[in-house]
C-alpha cells in the first residue's frame, strides 16, 4: 500500500511541477524582468502572498508531498533555468540573472512565517543552497557579472569572498561545462553554457592576437630606434594594447613562445606528438606502449628533477596501470584509459580524493608553463582526453573556489597557462607571430 501511495504522490507532483514550469515559461516570455523577479520572490522564496491561486496551490502540494526532499532541488533548479535560459538569449537581460541568484541568496529564514507550507518551502530553499545545482547557479552569476563592464554590474556581487578564485571563472572557458553543468542539466542550459563559452573564447583569442601584434610592432620600433642611437621613443607613436591575461607581459610572452615554439630536439609540442604517434603505431603490446609513453613524458622533464624522484614515481605508476592488459594488443580503449589515469596521477584524482601533491611538486620544480606543457603533450596525442584534463582542473578550481586569489597564485598561473596553451593548439587564431620577438 505504501508503494502505491508513493507512486501516486510522485505522479501528482510531476503534474503540478509542470503547472509551475508552464506558468514561468509564460511569464518570462510576456513580462518584464522586474515582474518575473517579483513573482519568483513571492512564490518560490517567501511562499506567501502569491496572486495566482492555481499556481499557489500547485506549489503547496509539491511542498507537502512525501518525497519532496528528493525532488525539490531538481524542481527548483528547473524553475531557475526556465528564467535563466530565456534571459541569456538577450544580452541586455543577462544582468537580471545575477539579480535572480542574489534573490535566492537573500532568502528568508524559515521561522518568520505562520504558514506551515511557507515555513517548509523556506527550509527547502535553504537546503537547495547546499546543493551542487545552487553552486553552479552562483558560478553562472559570477561568470556573467565578471563579463560585464564595471559600470553596469550590480552592487550585490555573487561571490564567496572578495577577489576569490571563484570570481575568475569567466576567464577560463574550458572550465565552464564542468563547473556549470550537472548530469540533469537541460539541453537549453547546455546550449546557453556553450554560447557563453564560445563567445568568451573568441574574444580572448582576438585580444591575445592584438596583444601579440602590439608587442611585435613595439619590438620592431625599439630595434629601429636603437639602431639610430635614439633612446627615447615617443609614447604616441604606438597605441598600447592591454595584456588579456593575469600573467605579467614577460610571463605571457614566455608562455606563448613555449607553446608555439621548439621545445625539444628542435621540435614543437605538436611535432613531438606526431613523432610519438608514428612510432607507437608499430608497437604491438600494451606493456611496450607504456614503456614508450614513459620515455615520451620524461624527455620533457629537467634531468635533475626527473632523476631525483619524478621519473621513478612515474615509472612505478605506469607499471601498475591496467596490468591485466600488459600483453594485450594495443587499442584506443587502452590508450584513452592510460592518458586519463595519468591525468589523475599528475593533476588530481577526483572530488572525493582531491590530493594534488604531485601537481604541486611539478610546478615547484618545473614552473607552471612547463608543467602545463607536459600535460599538453598528452592531450596532443589524443584530443578525446582534453575534456578529462579540463575536468581535473575543474576539481582544483572547485577545491580552491573560496580561497583568495593571492592565496593560490600557482593555481591562477596554471589556469592562465592552460588557457594560453589550449588557445594556441585548439583555437582558431594563429599566434606564431610571437616568435618574431
Amino acid at each position: 500500500m505504501a508503494i502505491i501511495q508513493y507512486k501516486t504522490t510522485s505522479h501528482t507532483t510531476k503534474q503540478e511541477q509542470q503547472i509551475i514550469y508552464d506558468h514561468f515559461l509564460y511569464c518570462v516570455k510576456t513580462e518584464s524582468p522586474h515582474k518575473v523577479l517579483e513573482r519568483f520572490n513571492y512564490l518560490l522564496i517567501k511562499g506567501t502572498g502569491y496572486e495566482d491561486k492555481r499556481v499557489r496551490i500547485a506549489l503547496e502540494n509539491i511542498v507537502d508531498a512525501a518525497n519532496v526532499e528528493l525532488e525539490f532541488p531538481l524542481f527548483y533548479n528547473r524553475c531557475c533555468h526556465i528564467i535563466v535560459n530565456r534571459w541569456q538569449m538577450h544580452p541586455h537581460l543577462k544582468i537580471e540573472i545575477v539579480e535572480l541568484v542574489a534573490l535566492i541568496e537573500r532568502s528568508l529564514p524559515p521561522g518568520r512565517v505562520v504558514s506551515r507550507s511557507a515555513r517548509k518551502l523556506r527550509q527547502l530553499v535553504k537546503n537547495f543552497q547546499t546543493t551542487e545545482h545552487y553552486v553552479n547557479l552562483q558560478r553562472l552569476a559570477r561568470l556573467i557579472d565578471g563579463s560585464l563592464e564595471p559600470s553596469t554590474r550590480r552592487h550585490r556581487r555573487i561571490e564567496i569572498i572578495g577577489n576569490s578564485v571563484g570570481d575568475l571563472i569567466q576567464r577560463y572557458p574550458y572550465l565552464h561545462q564542468h563547473c556549470l553543468l550537472t548530469e540533469g542539466s537541460s539541453e537549453e542550459f547546455q546550449q546557453t553554457v556553450e554560447t557563453i563559452q564560445s563567445g568568451i573564447q573568441a574574444n580572448y583569442e582576438l585580444n591575445l592576437s592584438h596583444f601579440i601584434t602590439y608587442q611585435v610592432r613595439l619590438a620592431q620600433i625599439v630595434k629601429k630606434y636603437k639602431a639610430a642611437n635614439k633612446k627615447r621613443i615617443p609614447k604616441k607613436l604606438i597605441q598600447a594594447v592591454d595584456n588579456p591575461t593575469l600573467l605579467s607581459d614577460r610571463e605571457l610572452i614566455r608562455a606563448l613562445r613555449h607553446y608555439t615554439g621548439k621545445v625539444q630536439q628542435n621540435s614543437t609540442y605538436f611535432d613531438l606528438s606526431q613523432n610519438f604517434l608514428t612510432h607507437t603505431s608499430r608497437v604491438k603490446s600494451y606493456q611496450r606502449f607504456k614503456a614508450n609513453l614513459y620515455e615520451y613524458i620524461v624527455s620533457g622533464v629537467d634531468v635533475s628533477y626527473g632523476e631525483s624522484q619524478f621519473n621513478r614515481n612515474l615509472a612505478n605508476y605506469l607499471q601498475n596501470t591496467l596490468t591485466d592488459f600488459n600483453h594485450r594488443e594495443l587499442d584506443e580503449f587502452l590508450t584513452l584509459r592510460t592518458y586519463c589515469e595519468l591525468f589523475k596521477f599528475l593533476v588530481v584524482d577526483s572530488k572525493s580524493n582531491s590530493n594534488h601533491q604531485h601537481y604541486l611538486d611539478l610546478i615547484t620544480h618545473l614552473g607552471e608553463t612547463k608543467t602545463i606543457g607536459l600535460l599538453l603533450k598528452l592531450v596532443l596525442l589524443c584530443g578525446k582526453v582534453k575534456p578529462y584534463l579540463e575536468q581535473r582542473f575543474s576539481i582544483l578550481f572547485s577545491h580552491y573556489e573560496a580561497v583568495a586569489e593571492d592565496q593560490a597564485p600557482w593555481l591562477v598561473k596554471s589556469l592562465e597557462n592552460m588557457q594560453v596553451a589550449f588557445s594556441v593548439h585548439f583555437g582558431q587564431a594563429d599566434f606564431s607571430l610571437i616568435q618574431i620577438i
